[in-house]
């Protein structure tokens, strides 16, 4: 029997000061079914499809049947969910898989997130019913070979415009999903003014064509695609009407960002708590190594991190349901909350000694996946970066 089936389901041992606790009755109902989803359909396959390199496709019925992937937007669900709400499910779901919450948040944050704030009243009608059913499933593609922190300057796919359609030329990496999507949201410089713009491509397109990216140490069940585009022709009732600039964009990686802030406080959780079932049940020198004070000040270190990160979040969150984030505050909680999961992984990696390194502890997952958590959507030097602007009015990006 593994340290994962020993987890807590009814309550997270995780949240020490009782964040959960703020949900209203709806939004922890909510919690409770998606928790219980996780434990008996998630959890139990993790480590496979994570030794595999495949996503588990089987997954997707049973998490339209949860009805969370249009929480966030209105007329989508049958409860339009906060953002504590929607904090809470991404890190319940990152708790259970980091792999498993990348797919939901491109598909439900990402792609969804780009339609929902970029596009026209037809265009949010005709795609996002479809993937709040889970029907259809999106992609996001901005990141390119030579292009991550400085994706805004340099983004090097353009979009020329041909009558009544565009043309679509470049190169991505590392977007989640598209392989299998149905719709990618390709973002792309116009040749004529130069300004980024967004497009929603159909799955089989021709000159689309996506490989999956192979070799991978963290998030190993994300199905990460380069993607080639070769005179990728794309109609202009596909172009998201609403997103004309990079600053479009950014205001679908705002909330998104924050996502991540809490999807790494599962990340964290999680080892922390497999730490702790650990640490009571593996004896040496004739007792539990939870008696040893080293171990007790690493469980410590880790109770404070995940406890002040899901402090933060919380805030952030408020924030946004306020409708008052900004770009600052997402990545504060970003920086910050990757840097502790970080340290939080690896002494959870630690407490478990030599047996850390072995995939069926399940820390080891969670050790490794932190690393991309930590990267994507933002390194945390780029997020300081965006906070050192913001707190001393100069920027210091060139």
């Amino acid at each position: 029997m593994t340290t994962a089936q020993h987890r807590p389901f009814e309550t997270l041992t995780g949240d020490f000061f009782g964040y959960e606790n703020q949900l209203d009755e709806a939004e922890r109902a909510i919690v409770m079914r998606v928790r219980e989803f996780l434990r008996t359909e998630v959890e139990p396959i993790a480590n496979e499809q994570w030794s595999r390199g495949e996503f588990p496709h089987r997954l997707i019925d049973g998490f339209a049947r949860l009805d969370i992937a249009g929480l966030p937007y209105d007329g989508l669900a049958a409860h339009r969910g906060s953002r504590l709400l929607t904090g809470f499910l991404a890190l319940e779901i990152c708790r259970a898989d980091p792999s498993v919450n990348t797919f939901y948040g491109v598909h439900s944050g990402l792609a969804m997130g780009s339609i929902q704030r970029c596009g026209s009243a037809e265009q949010r009608d005709r795609w996002l019913p479809h993937m709040a059913r889970m029907t259809k499933i999106g992609a996001f593609a901005l990141t390119e070979p030579h292009g991550g922190s400085d994706v805004a300057g340099g983004l090097e796919t353009t979009a020329r415009r041909d009558g009544d359609r565009w043309i679509l030329n470049g190169h991505k990496k590392w977007i989640g999903n598209a392989t299998f999507a149905d719709l990618v949201v390709v973002w792309a410089r116009d040749e004529a003014d130069h300004h980024v713009k967004g497009f929603v491509v159909d799955k089989g397109t021709p000159g689309f064509v996506p490989h999956k990216i192979e070799g991978k140490i963290a998030l190993r069940a994300v199905e990460n695609a380069d993607i080639l585009l070769q005179d990728c022709v794309v109609p202009e009732e596909n172009r998201l009407q609403n997103a004309n600039t990079f600053r479009d964009t950014s205001d679908v990686l705002r909330l998104t960002r924050g996502g991540v802030a809490w999807g790494s406080v599962g990340c964290m959780m999680a080892a922390y708590e497999l730490a702790l079932v650990y640490a009571r049940e593996r004896e040496q020198f004739g007792r539990p190594i939870a008696k040893f004070q080293l171990v007790q000040d690493h469980l410590a270190t880790m109770a404070g991190h995940v406890t002040s990160s899901l402090a933060l979040v919380t805030g952030l969150a408020r924030l946004q349901d306020a409708g008052i984030n900004q770009d600052e505050h997402s990545a504060l909680a970003k920086s910050v909350v990757t840097t502790r999961m970080r340290e939080t992984v690896a002494l959870a990696r630690e407490v478990f000694g030599g047996n850390g390194i072995l995939l069926e502890n399940d820390v080891a997952r969670y050790f490794a996946d932190a690393e991309a958590l930590y990267s994507y959507e933002g390194t945390r030097e780029i997020n300081q970066l965006i906070v050192g602007r913001s707190i001393t009015g100069m920027s210091a990006f060139v």
